[in-house]
C-alpha cells in the first residue's frame, strides 16, 4: 500500500545535513491505520525512567533514488541512518495530536548493509512539565511497500542502556521553580559505544515487545493511545559555537585548549575546575569529547548567571567572589578512545562550570563546544535609527525572542519551556513583524484550542501534563487569532476557533455579577508580577490584583472589555453577526459598571476594585485600551498615571499594555523614554531581556522582549489597516529621532521604510509590496502609498 509519497519540508538540521522537505501530508496516509507497530523493551517499565536504543538491519541492491520513512516516539528519539544523525523528535503534542516525522534518507543509504537505529528515552515522572507522555514507545513506518521493510515491528533489535540515570536538583538554586527534566549521569563502563554504527554487533540485543499498530488522528483504536498527525514544524535549528573565554581556572596551568578543539591532558589523581563563558545567555548541546580517564567525574553544572554569597547575581559579567548555581551532567568515561558525551536534552547558559575528578588513569580532552538549537527563524526585519543605544536593545530583544521559541514556545529556556498563553501573544507578533515563518505561531493557537476543558476555557500553558488554568490567558488566546487574522490571510484557519472563542467568552459572561462586574473568579487569576502582588505566606500565590479572587476587579473585568471588542470583530468578520452584536452590548455594559463603581473622581483614576483601596497602572491602562475613558481625555490620564510612585507599576510583562495604550492615546512620542528598564538591564550585563526588575528568577523571557515588536508597530507606525494586511497604515511616533529606517516582512513582500524628521516635518520613503496600498498619517497629514511613494510634509509652528 503507497502510504505517502510527499516529503515534509523542514528546513536544515544542522548536524546532520538533512534538509527534509515540508508540505502538503497525502491524506492517505492519515486514512488507514499503519502496518507498522509501537515497540519497546519487553522486560523494562513502560512508564518509569529509561533510556533504550533500537536498530533495524536491512539489505539494499542499490541506493534508491528516494526511502521515505514516517517516525515518532514517546518522550522522544534520536534517529540515526548507518551511524549519521538525521532526525529528532516528536514535535511535542498531546496524545490526541502525538506528532510524526517524515523524511527522505535516500542520501543516508548505501548499496548492502544499511542501520537505522534511534536513541529512545522516557523519563516518567521527571520528565519536563511541557513534554505530556503515554508511556514508552517507538514507531517507524515506510512510506511505499519497498520501503515497509523498516516497519517497526519484533524484527527490530532493543536494548535498554544503563549507563544513564538522572541527576537531581541539588546543584540548582533553591526555592526556584525549575521543571525541564533531570540532567543525565552516563557511566561510560555501561554504554554500548557505536550502537548505532552499521558493524555493531546487536546479537545479545532482546526483540522488542510489539503493541497495536500506528493509528492516524480521527480513527478508533481503543488499544493505541498516540493519535498520529504529521508535524508542521521544521525541524529545529543546530549550529556550532564556541565558548568566548575561559573565566575561571582551579587545578590546571595554563589557558585551556580543548574550548579550541585542541588537546588538554589531565593527571592522574587531579581536581580541575573549568568556568567557561559563553559571553551570551545560548541554548545549546553541549558536547565532550574525551580519551582516557577511567574512573574519572565530570561533572557539567549550567548557570543563566554567577551568584554571590548573599544569593544575588548582579553584574552578570562579574565572576570574582561568585559562584555557580544550576543543573548538572556527570559523565564517567570507561577508558575508551574518542568517547563523546552529549545530553539527551539541550541546556540553557551563559556560563558553564567543567569540573574533573581524575581517577588511576590520565584523562584527554580533546574538543568542547556547544550545538546551539532553536527554532530556525530568519529574521527579515530590520531597524535603525538616530539613537545608536537602540540597536542594543534590537539585538538583544532578538536573542530573547530565539531562545524562548523551539517546537512550542517557551516563557522561559532556563526554568521551565513552557508555552504560556499570555506570553505566546507577544512572541507571535515578534515572530509575525520580524521573520516570514508563521509555522510556530499557527502551531501555538492550534495548541491552546487543543487544550481547552469541558467548561470553555484553554490551558494556560500547553502542552503540560501538570494542568493549570489562568482565565485571563484564554482572554489572550482570542487576542492572539485576532492578531493573525490582521497580519496574514488565513480565513479557513481562523474560522475553525469561532466555536472555541465562544466556549471562552460564555464562561466569562457567566461570572458576570449582579454589580455587572466580573465576580468571583476560580483558579490563578495572574496579571503580571509587581512587588504589591507577590507571593507570600499570607496572600498565597502572586501576581493577582484586588478583586480577582473575591470578585470586582477592574483589571480582570477590563481584560474581558478588551477581549469581547475583538472577539465581536472576528464573529461579525465571519458572518455570525447576532453573536457580534451581542458582544458589543456585553462590552458596553461591563464599561458601564466598572466605570460607575470604580472611577474616583476626587482622584481622576481608576481604581483597582469599587472599595477605591487599590490603584495600579493596569486598571488605567485597560482603562485606554477598552474607551473607558473617552478618546480626548486618554492622553490626561496617562500623563498621570507615567512615574506616578502611589500606582502600583506595570512591570515588563504588563508594560506591552502600557505601550499600547501610549499608542492608542495618542502619546506614542513618549515610548522611548519608557525603554529605560531595557537599557538598564543591558548596562547590568544580560544578554538577554529578563521576567521582571531585579532580583529576578529568569534572565530571558520573551514577554520582555517586545520592544521588538514596538519599534516596527510604534515608532515606525507599520500595522495593518484591515484584515489579512491587505492595507497598510503607517503612522510613525518617531519621538526624539531625527531618522529612522526599517525592513519588515509581509505577506506579500516587503515594508520598507526611511524617515527623517526636522521639528515637526517629515520627509522619506516608503515602499510596499507589489499590489497593496496604504496610508501614511503624519500630525493631521495623510498620505496615500503605493508602490514606491517619496514625499515630504513640512508644517510650520503656528
Amino acid at each position: 500500500m503507497k502510504i505517502c509519497s510527499i516529503l515534509i519540508r523542514s528546513g536544515l538540521l544542522m548536524c546532520a545535513g538533512l534538509q527534509c522537505l515540508s508540505s502538503e501530508i497525502n491524506p492517505e496516509l492519515l486514512q488507514h491505520r499503519w502496518p507498522a507497530r509501537w515497540i519497546s523493551h519487553p522486560a523494562a517499565h513502560q512508564r518509569e525512567y529509561g533510556v533504550y536504543h533500537f536498530r533495524k538491519t536491512f539489505h539494499l541492491k542499490s541506493v534508491p533514488e528516494s526511502f521515505i520513512i514516517h517516525c515518532s516516539a514517546d518522550n522522544r528519539y534520536r534517529l540515526f541512518v548507518n551511524g549519521t544523525p538525521v532526525c529528532a523528535g516528536p514535535a511535542r503534542g498531546d496524545p490526541d495530536h502525538w506528532r510524526f516525522e517524515t523524511l527522505n534518507i535516500a542520501s543516508f543509504l548505501r548499496k548492502g548493509k544499511n542501520v537505522i537505529a534511534s536513541a529512545v528515552w522516557f523519563f516518567g515522572d521527571l520528565a519536563p512539565w511541557a513534554q505530556m507522555e503515554v508511556k514508552t514507545g517507538f514507531i517507524l513506518q515506510g512510506d511505499s511497500e519497498t520501503e515497509s521493510m523498516v516497519n517497526t515491528d519484533r524484527s527490530w533489535k532493543v536494548m535498554q542502556n544503563r549507563a544513564y540515570s538522572p541527576t537531581g536538583r541539588e546543584r540548582a538554586q533553591p526555592y526556584q521553580f525549575m521543571v525541564v527534566g533531570p540532567g543525565d549521569r552516563v557511566r561510560g563502563e555501561l554504554y554500548p559505544w557505536r550502537w548505532h554504527e552499521t558493524d555493531y554487533c546487536d546479537s545479545l540485543w532482546l526483540s522488542p515487545l510489539s503493541h497495536g499498530s500506528g493509528t492516524p488522528y480521527g480513527m478508533h483504536d481503543p488499544g493505541m493511545p498516540w493519535l498520529l498527525v504529521p508535524r508542521t514544524l521544521p525541524m529545529m535549528e543546530e549550529t556550532r559555537t564556541r565558548f568566548r573565554r575561559v573565566a575561571g581556572v582551579k587545578g590546571f596551568s595554563g589557558e585551556p585548549s580543548c574550548i579550541h578543539g585542541e588537546n588538554d591532558t589531565i593527571p592522574r589523581h587531579t581536581s580541575v575546575t573549568l568556568l567557561l563563558d559563553q559571553g551570551y545567555l545560548t541554548n545549546a548541546y553541549p558536547e565532550l569529547t574525551v580519551s582516557g580517564g577511567k574512573q574519572s567525574e565530570i561533572s557539567l553544572v549550567y548557570g543563566e548567571a554567577l551568584f554571590d554569597s548573599l544569593g544575588h547575581k548582579g553584574h552578570r559579567d562579574s565572576v570574582a567572589g561568585r559562584h555557580i548555581l544550576g543543573p548538572y551532567d556527570a559523565f564517567h568515561p570507561d577508558g575508551g578512545s574518542l568517547r563523546r558525551f552529549r545530553p539527551l536534552w539541550f541546556r540553557t547558559y551563559r556560563y558553564l562550570q567543567m569540573e574533573i575528578q581524575t581517577g588511576p588513569d590520565p584523562l584527554v580532552l580533546h574538543d568542547f563546544y556547544g550545538m546551539f538549537t532553536a527554532y530556525p527563524f530568519r529574521r527579515a526585519a530590520s531597524f535603525s535609527s538616530g539613537d545608536s543605544s537602540l540597536t542594543p536593545v534590537w539585538k538583544t530583544g532578538w536573542r530573547t525572542a530565539r531562545l524562548c521559541a523551539g517546537e512550542t514556545y517557551f516563557d522561559c529556556p532556563f526554568y521551565e519551556q513552557l508555552q504560556y498563553a499570555g506570553d505566546t501573544r507577544i512572541q507571535a507578533l515578534i515572530s509575525l513583524y520580524l521573520t516570514e515563518d508563521d509555522r510556530l505561531v499557527r502551531n501555538a493557537i492550534q495548541q491552546f484550542s487543543d487544550s481547552r476543558i469541558p467548561e470553555g476555557l484553554t490551558a494556560s500553558r500547553y502542552p503540560s501534563r501538570i494542568d493549570q488554568i489562568i482565565p485571563p490567558y484564554s482572554l489572550f488566546w482570542i487576542a492572539m487569532i485576532h492578531d493573525y487574522w490582521m497580519l496574514r490571510r488565513d480565513d479557513a484557519f481562523v474560522r475553525s476557533f469561532l466555536h472555541g472563542i465562544q466556549g471562552v467568552i460564555a464562561w466569562y459572561e457567566a461570572h458576570i455579577d449582579s454589580t455587572g462586574m466580573l465576580g468571583p473568579m476560580p483558579w490563578w487569576n495572574f496579571v503580571d508580577w509587581p512587588e504589591a502582588w507577590a507571593w507570600s505566606a499570607e496572600k498565597g500565590i502572586g501576581g493577582v490584583p484586588a478583586g480577582a479572587e473575591d470578585g470586582n476587579s477592574a483589571i480582570i473585568s477590563l481584560q474581558f472589555s478588551y477581549v469581547l471588542n475583538y472577539a465581536a470583530e472576528l464573529m461579525e468578520a465571519f458572518h455570525q453577526t447576532c453573536v457580534a452584536v451581542h458582544y458589543r452590548e456585553l462590552n458596553e455594559t461591563i464599561k458601564a459598571s466598572v466605570y460607575q463603581l470604580c472611577w474616583d473622581e476626587e482622584r481622576q483614576l481608576l481604581s483597582d476594585t469599587p472599595e477605591k483601596e487599590s490603584y495600579s497602572q493596569h486598571a488605567n491602562v485597560m482603562a485606554v485600551l477598552t474607551d473607558l475613558i473617552p478618546q480626548h481625555e486618554q492622553t490626561v490620564l496617562l500623563e498621570r498615571i507615567i512615574g506616578n510612585p502611589s500606582l502600583i507599576p506595570c512591570t515588563y510583562y504588563y508594560r506591552f499594555y502600557l505601550h499600547e495604550a501610549l499608542k492608542k492615546a495618542g502619546l506614542g512620542d513618549r515610548y522611548l523614554e519608557m525603554l529605560a528598564p531595557w537599557h538598564a538591564m543591558i548596562r547590568l550585563g544580560l544578554t538577554t531581556f529578563a521576567e521582571r526588575p531585579e532580583p529576578t528568577r529568569s534572565d530571558c523571557h520573551a514577554w520582555s522582549a517586545h520592544p521588538n515588536y514596538h519599534f516596527l508597530s510604534l515608532v515606525c507606525g507599520i500595522e495593518p489597516a484591515g484584515p489579512g494586511f491587505r492595507f497598510v497604515r503607517i503612522t510613525p511616533h518617531l519621538g526624539y529621532l531625527e531618522w529612522v529606517q526599517a525592513e519588515m516582512p509581509h505577506p506579500q513582500g516587503k515594508i520598507a521604510l526611511e524617515l527623517k524628521r526636522q521639528g515637526k516635518s517629515l520627509e522619506g520613503t516608503v515602499r510596499l509590496p507589489e499590489g497593496v496600498r496604504g496610508i501614511l498619517e503624519w500630525r493631521d497629514e495623510r498620505i496615500r502609498i503605493v508602490n514606491e511613494t517619496s514625499f515630504s510634509i513640512e508644517i510650520k509652528d503656528r
